[in-house]
């Protein structure tokens, strides 16, 4: 979800006049010890991993170049063979060969005014210079867009299956149910939750698909960039993920701006500072007519 790029935002506030303070470090926190770990320790854990997802801010430019660096050196370890799944683009895409990233992106489905670019810059262009393979991952708008009208009844057959074999314990399904809500200003009637909810678990197990055909066909790591909504343990792809392949080891890592966040993900990595300057995404906001 795009609407409403607010969650876990919590950005550091400058006091007074004095100097600007130097910012503070970034953390990692195990999220099931509590403890904070140093970035060469997470790296050995994903190297570990079958899949890995990494989730974002949509616009924090700090966390696109913070996975692009850690992406790189995944890539480089003896024997990786790490294919990128990204939901900024569409399923079945896969970005080509040339020089600027921008027009490759766009020839593969990118909306550079959807996604604001050129924030994701500092994420896809490190990764395109390497030569590491990006594939689409999301849903087809259109697809997209009958869903969030229709509900179950126009989701795709195959992952109809896939949501029907992984469903959500009330208490995700009301935390899902919430965050739509809050992405939408609190203007989404509730006649319309349950048809949202289809979309957005339409869009997860999309990219469960690409990341698990990418790793059926060799990938070591698979990743998976997206939003945190997206990666979190307790509603997003994960639970699709531990469904279909339970002896996978999939490790989820939730990019936040504060040490207040709670998303749920295996770690989060805390980009504390400097914060991202944002308008009210509410203000003037109004919920578009179905149709």
């Amino acid at each position: 979800m795009r609407r409403r790029q607010v969650l876990g935002s919590g950005g550091l506030l400058l006091a007074g006049c004095a100097a600007t303070p130097a910012a503070a470090e970034d953390r990692i926190v195990d999220t099931a010890s509590g403890r904070e770990i140093g970035r060469g320790e997470l790296v050995a854990r994903l190297r570990a991993a079958d899949l890995v997802l990494l989730g974002e801010q949509h616009d924090n430019v700090h966390h696109h170049r913070r996975r692009a660096a850690l992406i790189t050196e995944l890539s480089a370890a003896p024997g990786a063979a790490t294919v990128i799944v990204a939901e900024h683009l569409p399923r079945g895409q896969r970005v080509g060969p040339g020089a600027e990233p921008l027009s490759r992106l766009q020839a593969a489905g990118f909306d550079p005014k959807g996604w604001g670019w050129p924030q994701h810059e500092g994420l896809f262009a490190p990764l395109l210079a390497a030569g590491i393979p990006v594939l689409g991952g999301n849903a087809p708008l259109d697809v997209v867009r009958a869903v969030a009208r229709q509900g179950d009844a126009a989701l795709p057959p195959d992952l109809a299956a896939a949501i029907a074999a992984a469903p959500l314990p009330p208490a995700a399904q009301a935390a899902l149910d919430h965050e739509l809500l809050d992405s939408h200003c609190g203007q989404l009637p509730a006649a319309r939750v349950p048809a949202m909810r289809a979309a957005q678990r339409l869009r997860d197990a999309s990219m469960a698909a690409a990341l698990l055909a990418a790793a059926d066909a060799g990938a070591k790591p698979a990743l998976l960039v997206a939003g945190n909504g997206h990666v979190r343990s307790d509603l997003g792809v994960p639970v699709l993920l531990r469904a279909q392949r339970p002896a996978l080891r999939i490790v989820s890592v939730c990019f936040v701006e504060s040490d207040a966040s709670t998303m749920p993900c295996d770690y989060r990595w805390i980009t504390p500072g400097p914060p991202t300057p944002r308008q009210d995404p509410c203000a003037g906001f109004k919920m578009p007519a179905r149709g």
